[in-house]
C-alpha cells in the first residue's frame, strides 16, 4: 500500500471513530446540560441515558466478539448509517424512557466503531502505524461536535435542532469517509512498519484487560459529567467550550503516546497515561477553578484517548497468545468499567450531593490500574 493511500485509509477509519464515539457517543456530554436547562432531562434521567449508552456500548462489544477483519469494511458503514439514524431520531419529541433506549442504541453502534474501525484499518489494511491518527478521530469529533454545538447555541437552537445538525454533518462525514472504506481486502505493509510493530515487547493479554476495565471506570466521571460540574461550579463559562478542549487535547495526543509506547514500551508508557489521568480526574476535587476544570479538561482529553492508542495495539500483538478477539475483548471490559461509572457517580451524588467522591474513586480506579501493570 502506498503513502497516499496508507493516509486515506488511516484518515477514512478516523472519520469512522469521529462518527461513532465523537458524534455518536460524547456529543451527549456537550447537549446533556441544555436538555437539564430544558426540562427534557433531569439529573437521575441524564445518569440513566449514559448509563444505558455504555450498556449499549457492551452489548455492542459483546456482539462484535464475532467480528473478523475481512468484514470490517461492513461494520463501519453500518456503524455510520446507526449513528446517524440515533442522532437523527434524538431530534423528536419523545418520552424520557424512549431517550434513554435511543441512547443505548447509540452506544452498541458506538462499540461498533470501536472494534470495526480497528478491525479495518490495522488488521485488514495491515496499517499498525495509522493506529495514532485512527484514535485522534475520537478527540477530533468531540472537538468538532461541541464547537458545531455551541454554534447552535449561539444561534439560539434548542436540543432538537441540535441534535438534528449533528446528524446531518454525520451523514455528509460519512458519505465521504465511505469511498475509501469500502475499498476491502489485504494490504501488503511496508517493512519498516513492520519492524517498528515487532520491536515492541509482547506483554500478558488479562493484565491487560483488566488495566483497560479500570481506565474505563477511570476517565468516564470526567467525561460524562464534566459540563455539568463546570455549568454549576462556574456558570460564567460555556461548558461546551471545556468539552471542546477535552476533545483538542484527545486528537494530538495520540501522536505523542504512540511515540512514547515506541520509545518506552507498553508498560512504562501506559504508566505514565494513567498517572496523568489519574491527575486529571483529580483536580476538579483539588483545585475547583476555571483553571482546574480547563487543566482536567486537558490532561483527561490528552490521556484517555492514549490508553486506548497504547492498549488496542498491545492486544492485537497478545492476540495470538490469548487465542481469542482480544480487541472486542478489551472493549468489552471497557464498557463494563464505563457502566460502573456513572452508577457510582448517581448513587454518591445522591447520597452526599456532590460528585467529589466519584471523581476520587474514579482516580483510584486509574492508581489501581497503575498496580496491576506491575503483572504486564
Amino acid at each position: 500500500m502506498s503513502a497516499p493511500a496508507r493516509l486515506r485509509a488511516a484518515i477514512a477509519a478516523a472519520a469512522i471513530l469521529a462518527i461513532g464515539m465523537g458524534f455518536g457517543r460524547f456529543a451527549f456530554t456537550a447537549i446533556y446540560p441544555h436538555m437539564l436547562e430544558e426540562g427534557v432531562l433531569s439529573l437521575r434521567d441524564g445518569s440513566l441515558a449514559a448509563s444505558a449508552n455504555y450498556a449499549g456500548y457492551l452489548l455492542g462489544a459483546i456482539l462484535a466478539m464475532r467480528a473478523r477483519a475481512h468484514s470490517a469494511h461492513r461494520l463501519c458503514l453500518w456503524s455510520v448509517a446507526g449513528t446517524a439514524l440515533c442522532l437523527g431520531v434524538l431530534a423528536l419529541t419523545m418520552p424520557v424512557w424512549l431517550i434513554v433506549t435511543v441512547r443505548g442504541v447509540a452506544g452498541v453502534f458506538s462499540a461498533l466503531a470501536m472494534v470495526a474501525a480497528s478491525l479495518w484499518l490495522l488488521e485488514q489494511r495491515r496499517h499498525a502505524r495509522g493506529a495514532p491518527l485512527l484514535y485522534a478521530g475520537v478527540g477530533a469529533g468531540i472537538a468538532v461536535s461541541a464547537e458545531l454545538l455551541v454554534l447552535a447555541s449561539h444561534l439560539g437552537w434548542h436540543s432538537a435542532g441540535m441534535w438534528l445538525l449533528l446528524a446531518g454533518v454525520t451523514v455528509l462525514a460519512g458519505l465521504a469517509a465511505a469511498p475509501a472504506i469500502a475499498a476491502s481486502g489485504q494490504a501488503t505493509l511496508a517493512a519498516p512498519a513492520q519492524a517498528a510493530a515487532s520491536a515492541l515487547a509482547p506483554v500478558a493479554p488479562w493484565p491487560l484487560v483488566l488495566i483497560y476495565g479500570l481506565a474505563g471506570l477511570g476517565y468516564i466521571v470526567t467525561a460524562t459529567y464534566l459540563p455539568v460540574l463546570v455549568g454549576a461550579a462556574l456558570p460564567g463559562l460555556n461548558s461546551a467550550h471545556v468539552w471542546a478542549v477535552f476533545g483538542l487535547g484527545a486528537a494530538p495526543s495520540c501522536f505523542l503516546w504512540h511515540r512514547l509506547h515506541e520509545r518506552l514500551g507498553t508498560r512504562q508508557a501506559l504508566r505514565l497515561n494513567l498517572l496523568l489521568q489519574a491527575l486529571g480526574v483529580a483536580l476538579p476535587v483539588l483545585a475547583p477553578s476555571a483553571t482546574g476544570y480547563l487543566l482536567s479538561a486537558i490532561l483527561v482529553g490528552g490521556t484517555f484517548v492514549g490508553t486506548v492508542t497504547i492498549a488496542m495495539p498491545a492486544a492485537q500483538r497478545a492476540a495470538s497468545k490469548a487465542g481469542a478477539n482480544m480487541m472486542a475483548i478489551m472493549t468489552v471490559v471497557y464498557g463494563v468499567g464505563q457502566i460502573i461509572g456513572p452508577v457510582l457517580a448517581g448513587s454518591l451524588y445522591a447520597q452526599l450531593h456532590s460528585f467529589n467522591s466519584a471523581l476520587l474513586a474514579a482516580a483510584g480506579a486509574l492508581l489501581l490500574a497503575i498496580a496491576v501493570s506491575l503483572r504486564l
